[in-house]
């Protein structure tokens, strides 16, 4: 190549080079000059405004949205998904989908990512600007829909040609529009007329700002309150900032969003625009309904069969009251207080976005209520045997259970091998119920190996897309803001992450610092008992039972609480029965090694020490054939679960006498302060007298538990202690106890062994 060719070469390439960073330079200069810079002059209405403001940037506008208007892909996903699952149910419907302030069209394309643009019999985009609409029309032609359609209208009295009379319309989506249309009230009053009430969805991505006003009951009723709230110069700033461009942020527009329209979902999101974590621009994400959705089967299921005060719209449908009359609530007919409600129409609107659920799992709760003390979950795992449970427990299928929560493997257990009526998950921590709700989710959406990817290797690298296109269907909002701003759990090793993880780092840490990790794995893999003894009594064992690791860590109430869940109390119920802390280890660790394979067995130690399970040695939920059992029938198995949110005591005054057979509460009551033998039980009254101090917080369980269970049935525990002190307490409430397992040393009493006793009392 001569001297002048590369010459001439080495031009063309910087010349292109120079076009290719030109061109977002000049996108940016266009955008900046446009929405800052241009005098728009007087116009005569919101149209010529629009198309002034749009008239040079319509070009550009798509290149530079992508990092200002975050959330429209969430949104989209998650609509993608209601479609999907309505396109399963009715297969033969013709889908109908209005964009409402589509502009150019971006929204409709992104879509078909996601769920076919093919699978809408109409698709309307309705936008005012015509410049942007014209964008919109050559990327219809260029993608070769002949299904949609873009008219230049007013949102506020908006038409749909060729929709057919009495058809409704299945999609609205609104992306950043609702804030920029003057009459919002008018367009949401529009699009309410024209949503099927029956299976229609509302998809919404727009700016926000909060109120003051905002309080608990209002954000549970509309989703959840995770990042909802903005601060206060936060608030002032982008909503001024965003009128210079006619842009309204004010709260009421999403109040009234909220407020007309049932919520299925919502996400309070910040955009970290220009200057990560300094510019941060509040975002919403939020699905929705008709009020007219039919909710009397949620009415039903908590009202009847968890005891909460509910809504009871006005159209309640006589089937329901039917099954409503069979029941009493709070030592009232439930018929009475269908009527009491009925009359009192400021008790019937709005519904919580639990009731809009397609599964009842998730019982209402405010997630504010408990915030400060939970940020996360404690338990990633549960740390019980329920192949012993299911020894003494003699569940069937006419039985109702609670149990607590913890990370629900032992719920799913008893569901998978006793089908029983109710299985009542309770917990205070919000977050133990939203990693049940998502197993309980995933099971009902995804596969097998997906699903095994999840919880038995603990990592999985599209969750995200998980979350937002198959599983958030079956989620509740609050289940659902939780886990898309945890996004990121699955990533790595989902069983290090929440309060538990930090023990299994610690362990993990500990076997590398003292050069044992090689003899872990052994240990863990090996398919012969005696081999597995072995390599812990002379390689693993030094490292976990040591002095210094035990006075450093296990005597540490801190560590046990935050990484162990050990309160106090129950640190103190063993020492005062002259068991030592090293001794507790000795006890609980040294037997496990000769009674069962990690490799296949003991699915508990092997999580705890490699950090996932194996197929071979996991939890019952986890094995295929269980798993397919649970998903079987639209995942009909898991309907006896209803998801608790609050202190069991509360869970129990809501509960109809003598429903419940069976209760196994763990460990649970180890952690309440030690009541005098001598102290006589309190009546129900007394006991439900919050304002009597003289009444102790164990005694107010126990006479609750006396009522709800019925004679014959049983209330199950294990204990730090071998003779725990509240066992007196449950014989004076007129329960027959007696131990099933008490620990002795160098004899294990189960998989874990971690307790020293296991008790059960009869109901006499």
């Amino acid at each position: 190549m001569s001297r002048v060719a590369l010459v001439m070469s080495g031009i063309a390439g910087g010349v292109a080079l120079l076009a290719l960073i030109c061109q977002p330079v000049r996108q940016a200069l266009v955008f900046s000059y446009n929405c800052f810079l241009q005098p728009l002059g007087k116009t005569k209405n919101q149209a010529e405004r629009l198309d002034r403001f749009y008239e040079h940037q319509a070009g550009v506008y798509d290149a530079t949205r992508t990092g200002l208007l975050r959330g429209r892909k969430t949104m989209l996903k998650l609509c993608a998904a209601e479609m999907r699952q309505l396109r399963e149910k009715e297969p033969h419907r013709k889908l109908v989908w209005a964009d409402i302030g589509g502009g150019t069209g971006w929204n409709i394309e992104q879509m078909d990512k996601f769920f076919p643009v093919a699978e809408f019999d109409q698709i309307y985009l309705i936008d005012l600007c015509e410049p942007l609409l014209k964008v919109a029309r050559e990327r219809f032609k260029r993608l070769g829909y002949k299904n949609v359609q873009a008219l230049c209208q007013n949102a506020k009295d908006f038409t749909l040609p060729g929709l057919d009379p009495e058809q409704k319309v299945d999609l609205f989506t609104c992306s950043y529009s609702i804030s920029m249309i003057p009459p919002f009230y008018a367009v949401l009053d529009r699009i309410n007329e024209f949503l099927d009430p029956k299976v229609g969805v509302f998809g919404v991505a727009d700016f926000y700002v909060s109120s003051s006003e905002s309080t608990s009951d209002q954000l549970t009723l509309v989703g959840g309150s995770i990042m909802r709230r903005c601060h206060w110069l936060n608030s002032w700033f982008w909503r001024h900032w965003f009128a210079l461009d006619h842009i309204e942020l004010h709260p009421a527009r999403r109040d009234y969003l909220e407020h007309k329209f049932g919520t299925l979902k919502c996400f309070n999101g910040r955009n970290n625009f220009v200057i990560p974590y300094l510019v941060q621009i509040p975002y919403y994400v939020w699905l929705g309904v008709s009020r007219q959705r039919d909710t009397s089967n949620a009415a039903t299921a908590f009202e009847v069969e968890a005891g909460n005060h509910v809504i009871v719209p006005p159209s309640f449908p006589d089937v329901a009251r039917e099954r409503l009359s069979q029941s009493k609530t709070n030592n009232m007919s439930t018929e009475g207080a269908i009527e009491r409600l009925k009359g009192d129409s400021s008790m019937q609107w709005p519904q919580s976005s639990f009731h809009y659920q397609k599964k009842l799992w998730r019982l209402p709760f405010v997630d504010d209520r408990f915030s400060d003390m939970f940020r996360t979950w404690i338990y990633g795992f549960t740390w019980e045997d329920p192949y012993v449970d299911m020894e003494h427990l003699d569940l069937g299928p006419s039985d109702s259970i609670l149990c607590i929560t913890s990370a629900g493997d032992n719920a799913l257990h008893y569901a998978a091998t006793a089908k029983p009526h109710r299985i009542h998950a309770v917990d205070m921590n919000p977050c133990q119920g939203h990693l049940l709700e998502l197993k309980l989710a995933s099971i009902a959406t995804l596969d097998y190996a997906t699903f095994w990817s999840m919880f038995g290797e603990g990592k999985i690298d599209n969750f995200p897309d998980l979350l937002d296109q198959r599983i958030s269907p079956l989620l509740s909002s609050h289940a659902y803001q939780f886990w898309k701003s945890n996004n990121k759990s699955f990533e790595r090793a989902f069983y290090f992450r929440g309060y538990s993880g930090h023990a299994l780092r610690l362990a993990k840490a500990a076997f590398n610092l003292m050069g044992a990790k090689k003899d872990v794995v052994a240990m863990c893999t090996t398919k012969d008992l005696a081999e597995q003894k072995r390599i812990w009594d002379t390689k693993v064992r030094k490292t976990i039972i040591n002095e210094t690791l035990i006075r450093v860590f296990l005597s540490n109430p801190a560590f046990l609480w935050n990484a162990l869940g050990v309160p106090i109390n129950q640190f103190d119920i063993f020492k005062n029965e002259g068991c030592s802390v090293e001794q507790f280890a000795v006890d609980t660790l040294d037997p496990i090694p000769a009674r069962s394979l990690m490799s296949t067995d003991n699915y508990h130690y092997r999580l705890c020490l490699m950090g996932n399970y194996s197929h071979e040695s996991c939890p019952l939920y986890l094995k295929e054939d269980a798993f397919n059992a649970l998903k079987a029938d639209n995942a009909k198995a898991l309907d006896c679960f209803r998801l608790h949110t609050d202190a069991i005591v509360s869970v129990l005054r809501g509960m109809q006498d003598a429903s419940l057979t069976r209760a196994i509460l763990m460990d649970h009551m180890d952690w309440f302060n030690p009541v005098e033998d001598s102290v006589p039980m309190p009546s129900l009254d007394a006991a439900r007298n919050e304002e009597d101090k003289s009444v102790a917080d164990l005694d107010r369980e126990v006479v609750e538990l006396a009522r709800v269970i019925c004679k014959g049935g049983a209330v199950f525990w294990r204990s730090a202690a071998k003779h725990p002190w509240y066992s007196q307490r449950f014989e004076k409430a007129g329960f027959r106890v007696a131990p099933i397992h008490i620990r002795e040393t160098g004899k294990p009493i189960d998989n874990v062994n971690m307790y020293a006793s296991f008790y059960k009392a009869v109901r006499m």
